[in-house]
């Protein structure tokens, strides 16, 4: 067989050549953009040049610190395409660690949107390597800053060569983008991307079982292009020749539907507070969604009620997979088997409540106490995976040899898996709760909790406890409607007859708000020592 290398250029290339027409949809600050691929093809040239010019080489990283929409989608493909590294840079982080990243990555030039200035404002006395800035914005001129020395985006590309040729001697194996963990504790740790691993790893996005993208689909990219590649939906649909919909900066559950609804959107993808912002929406507003074939849902466990909710009143069908930063993301879809199919609503409910099958291309292993787990459903272990989208280390990092030997990463998730090969999270190594020797599931009880009706969300961690090492404490935030006539006594009562005696909480606090982390994700550590001395007084 051939050896043809398996590169970015080639995707960019197909959506010029065959979806010239095709358009991105793209929201900045001001307004709606549409460019067709055949525009952005030539854009992305045109930035490509305009770093050359600024000095950027092979293998040199290039930070973005930018919301989603069509300039940064422009920098996904002209910064790896010219053999650099995209390095995208989470927003959410703290000034310290935005500074670790960019001073430990050694990114040479950097792309930001205007109302992040002041976060690089205010990292950038601390920070080596950066010898340039390029201001991704709308209007003439660039706002006032203290960074220098700036450039404005639009300014440099009308300067560039439309005509820029990219090297044709990018290897599969070099590295083409690079991401770093929203760390708890630590600083974050740095992942690359190589053009191989992106191009396989989109390749997987499209296929039936999984998410499959395809170019009939319009689709609308909630993740973040910060976090984890956008798990891939902008590689994936540009090559695919995908309509994208890119919604911008500090969008709202109410933007997302009106973009859903005027765009006729088939396919989006966020985390479960994403959704659960938007199901709060469709309750007070009226909106066409019907366009809509999935919405994808990864980051964490989806509480059953929510993905209910979505497909029994609203008619949306729910997409639950699992990824992380390492896996590039996309590592297991639940996707039904055809036989499976005829099991009646709740049955299936439950399957598509897991996190699914592997996807293929992939390998796992689930290691317990006593070697590798029982494909019984009941047994718990760590999920291990290894494969050709799977990070084999973190980049310059000691903490690697935790994550990575034998040939495998250790994720750190505790899963179970039926007999089906369904795999189940059952919480992180270190949310798990040790009591009395047993293992008590965090994510159970709290998709129990955001199942009932008056539950808005759920968040429950381990507290000390003298004779039983831990014991599970469950927050909650109520719905608007429930905050005066909803009590812990309810809530505890509606648990019981689904769990065990002793994995039902020692007690229930009520909440304003659930600290979270950059993407989303419940903040335990914080929510643990935001309530240990309420409840330990």
């Amino acid at each position: 067989m051939m050896q043809t290398p398996l590169t970015l250029t080639q995707m960019m290339k197909r959506a010029e050549q065959f979806f010239p027409k095709k358009q991105v949809v793209s929201r900045t600050a001001n307004r709606i953009h549409r460019f067709t691929y055949k525009q952005i093809a030539e854009r992305t040239r045109r930035l490509a040049d305009s770093l050359s010019k600024l000095g950027v080489t092979k293998s040199d990283k290039v930070g973005t610190l930018a919301w989603n929409h069509h300039r940064h989608l422009e920098a996904y493909f002209a910064i790896p395409c010219m053999g650099a590294v995209l390095h995208t840079i989470n927003i959410r982080l703290s000034p310290q660690h935005i500074s670790y990243i960019i001073n430990h990555a050694e990114d040479k030039v950097l792309l930001v949107d205007p109302d992040l200035i002041p976060i690089l404002e205010q990292c950038a006395p601390e920070l080596k390597t950066v010898q340039a800035y390029i201001i991704m914005t709308d209007e003439d001129d660039v706002p006032e800053t203290t960074l220098s020395p700036v450039y404005q985006y639009e300014k440099l590309l009308q300067e560039a060569n439309p005509e820029y040729q990219y090297p044709k001697d990018l290897n599969e194996n070099d590295p083409a983008g690079m991401c770093y963990t929203s760390a708890t504790t630590g600083n974050p740790k740095g992942v690359i991307y190589t053009h191989r691993g992106i191009v396989l790893h989109s390749l997987a996005m499209g296929l039936a079982d999984t998410a499959a993208i395809s170019e009939k689909d319009v689709a609308l990219t909630v993740v973040p292009m910060f976090h984890v590649n956008a798990w891939g939906m902008p590689f994936a649909g540009v090559w695919f020749g995908t309509t994208l919909v890119l919604p911008g900066p500090n969008f709202t559950p109410k933007l997302l539907a009106q973009l859903i609804e005027q765009e006729r959107v088939t396919i989006t993808s966020g985390v479960p507070t994403i959704w659960l912002g938007l199901l709060k929406e469709l309750e007070e507003g009226s909106y066409d969604l019907s366009s809509l074939r999935g919405i994808l849902c990864g980051g964490s466990a989806a509480p059953k009620g929510m993905i209910k909710t979505f497909e029994q009143k609203y008619k949306i069908p729910f997409l639950h997979a699992y990824g992380m930063t390492e896996t590039s993301p996309l590592a297991l879809f639940s996707s039904l088997k055809s036989y499976q199919e005829e099991l009646d609503y709740e049955d299936r409910l439950e399957l598509r409540a897991k996190q699914g099958i592997l996807v293929p291309g992939l390998e796992m292993k689930i290691i317990g106490q006593n070697g590798e787990v029982t494909w019984n459903g009941k047994e718990m272990g760590e999920l291990c995976l290894r494969g050709p989208w799977i990070a084999s280390e973190y980049y310059k990092d000691d903490r690697s040899k935790d994550a990575f030997h034998d040939g495998w990463l250790h994720t750190g998730d505790v899963v179970t898996i039926d007999e089906e090969g369904f795999v189940k999270i059952v919480d992180r190594t270190k949310d798990v709760i040790k009591s009395g020797g047993e293992w008590i599931s965090s994510v159970d009880l709290e998709n129990a909790l955001m199942a009932h009706e008056a539950v808005f969300e759920a968040a429950v961690v381990a507290v000390p406890h003298e004779r039983w090492q831990e014991r599970p404490v469950a927050c909650v935030v109520l719905k608007e409607a429930y905050k005066d006539k909803t009590t812990k006594e309810e809530l505890l009562d509606y648990l019981k007859p689904q769990f065990a005696k002793w994995w039902i909480p020692d007690e229930i606090l009520f909440l304003e708000a659930i600290p979270k982390t950059s993407v989303g994700k419940f903040l335990k550590m914080a929510l643990r020592e935001q309530i240990q001395n309420e409840v330990l007084k």
